[in-house]
C-alpha cells in the first residue's frame, strides 16, 4: 500500500470535470437559453429589475449559472456596455472570492426550515453594503418546508426596494402558487441536439480530444438528454475510458 504525501495527493487531484471547467462566465457563453438571456440582459439595460424571479427547468440546463451571472451583473460596479460583469472591480473580486456581503446563495435542500428562511429574510432587510442591490439566490427552492415558504411569502409580498430574490428549481409544481404568482418566471428548455453537438465539439477541440467519427458525438449527446452538464459528464466518462484522448 502506497501512502501519498500531501504534495502527491494535490498533484493527483488537479483534474477538473468539464462541466465545471466550461461553466459559462459570461451571458454570451450560455447555450440553448437565448430567450432568457435576452430578457434578463434587456431588463438590466433598461433598469427594470423585478424583486423576485423563478427559474425552472430540468437539471443541468443553466438555471444556477444564469442566476449567478444575473446577480454578478447587478452587483458589478463597472459592468460592460453589454451588461457583462467587468470581473475587475472590488465587487466582482469579492464575488469571485465568495466574500461579497450583498450576495447570498443557499441550497434549499439543506436550508429548508422556517428558521433558515427567517435568518435569510433578516439579512435581506439590511441595506446593501455597497451598490444598490442585495441579491439572494435559493437553489432547489422546492425543498423548502411549507412554513418556510410562508415565511418567504411575506418578503415577496412587501420586499425592500434593494432586494432581488432569485429562486431556482427543477420541480416548480411543488412550489406554493402564492409564491409563484409573485415571481417573474422563466422556463428553461432542454438544449437541442445540434447545439449540444457543437458544444461537445468545441470543448473537445479545446481539450485536444478527437473522435473516430461524428457518430460518437451523437451518442454522447443522446445520453446527455438535453442537459449540458449531463452531456459533459458523459464526455468525461468517455475520456476516462479512452487512451491518449
Amino acid at each position: 500500500f502506497h501512502y501519498f504525501s500531501f504534495k502527491e495527493f494535490g498533484e493527483f487531484m488537479v483534474y477538473q470535470v468539464l462541466a465545471r471547467k466550461y461553466r459559462p462566465k459570461h451571458f454570451h457563453s450560455v447555450i440553448g437559453q437565448d430567450h432568457i438571456v435576452r430578457s434578463i440582459t434587456s431588463s438590466i439595460k433598461s433598469e427594470t429589475i423585478s424583486h423576485a424571479y423563478l427559474l425552472t427547468g430540468t437539471r443541468g440546463v443553466g438555471k444556477t449559472t444564469l442566476a449567478r451571472l444575473f446577480s454578478y451583473s447587478l452587483l458589478c460596479e463597472n459592468r460592460e456596455v453589454d451588461v457583462e460583469p467587468c470581473g475587475k472591480c472590488s465587487s466582482c473580486r469579492s464575488l469571485a472570492a465568495g466574500t461579497h456581503l450583498d450576495f447570498i446563495e443557499i441550497d434549499g435542500a439543506s436550508n429548508n426550515s422556517v428558521e433558515n428562511v427567517r435568518e435569510l429574510i433578516e439579512k435581506v432587510h439590511y441595506l446593501p453594503a455597497q451598490g444598490k442591490f442585495k441579491v439572494i439566490v435559493i437553489d432547489e427552492v422546492h425543498m423548502l418546508s411549507v412554513s418556510a415558504f410562508n415565511a418567504l411569502l411575506k418578503t415577496l409580498e412587501e420586499p425592500p426596494e434593494h432586494a432581488v430574490v432569485i429562486l431556482a428549481t427543477t420541480e416548480p409544481q411543488k412550489i406554493l402558487q402564492t409564491v409563484v404568482s409573485r415571481c417573474m418566471r422563466f422556463d428553461f428548455k432542454n438544449v437541442d441536439r445540434i447545439t449540444l453537438h457543437k458544444h461537445v465539439q468545441d470543448v473537445s477541440n479545446k481539450e485536444g480530444i478527437s473522435f473516430s467519427d461524428d457518430g460518437v458525438i451523437d451518442l454522447i449527446v443522446n445520453l446527455g438528454n438535453g442537459s449540458v452538464r449531463d452531456t459533459l459528464s458523459v464526455l468525461d466518462q468517455c475520456i476516462s475510458f479512452s487512451e491518449d484522448k
